[in-house]
């Protein structure tokens, strides 16, 4: 048994392969009987393998009965854009780890969270424990208040009011009027600070990068004894950004 089965599951492939091939070919749909003829499969096949991809969003039926691309698909394209955008941009932010000896992080804002893109550390530049995940940390966060504090006004209402100020150390932000007034007070200064308000024992800058029109964050984390360094990091984050966002914004 098991020796028939890597074939048949080859060929099962190979042929949805082809008819995705043949699907994308007619933008305006086309029915089983013509997919099954181009792609030289059995009618039955064809229906067969249709249904499964339809079935997982691969393919979608239209009302006449044909088939055309399905969400899946764009999403796994729109997937792999995003991949090959981190990977032109992943040296500059292990270069950054390197020369500060930091774990560093990239964030977007994305679906109306703050969600972490990227982190790029190493045994000697350890990641901060995320033992509370970014999307409910926003507030208590360099990347997060980064990105809260470059939001308009609108949106930055919308974040906070979905978003409770949960107490993660006795130095978060927990009070809505006075977060903003933080924010709102340090627009000079390219750089936002966490002091140890998602983690004890550690410091935490970033500064703001943008993917096209999505708003994001750069920064990096490091022990709270090693806070004097912090104009040093500045002077790295700053520059590192600017690359980032040249990087990201680059057409594929």
């Amino acid at each position: 048994m098991a020796a028939h089965d890597g074939p048949t599951l080859i060929t099962s492939v190979q042929r949805a392969f082809r008819l995705l091939e043949a699907v994308s070919a007619h933008e305006s749909g086309a029915p089983a009987k013509q997919l099954a003829r181009e792609t030289d499969l059995p009618l039955a096949t064809a229906y067969h393998l249709l249904r499964t991809l339809t079935h997982d969003g691969y393919v979608r039926k239209l009302d006449d009965g044909g088939f055309v691309i399905g969400d899946q698909l764009d999403a796994l394209r729109t997937g792999g854009r995003a991949q090959t955008l981190l990977s032109r941009i992943r040296p500059a932010l292990a270069a950054l780890r390197d020369d500060l000896s930091a774990a560093a992080y990239l964030t977007f804002y994305e679906e109306g969270e703050i969600r972490v893109a990227e982190i790029v550390d190493s045994p000697r530049a350890q990641r901060v424990d995320l033992w509370v995940g970014f999307e409910d940390a926003g507030h208590a966060t360099a990347l997060g208040k980064c990105v809260l504090r470059e939001m308009d006004v609108e949106s930055r209402n919308d974040y906070l009011s979905r978003h409770s100020l949960e107490d993660l150390t006795p130095r978060t932000i927990t009070h809505r009027s006075e977060l903003i007034r933080r924010l709102e007070s340090s627009t000079t200064d390219p750089a936002v600070t966490d002091l140890e308000e998602y983690s004890l024992g550690t410091v935490c800058m970033a500064v703001p990068v943008y993917s096209g029109g999505v708003l994001g964050s750069l920064g990096v984390s490091m022990r709270a004894d090693r806070l004097s360094r912090l104009d040093e990091v500045r002077a790295r984050l700053v520059p590192t950004a600017s690359r980032v966002t040249r990087g990201l914004s680059l057409t594929i």
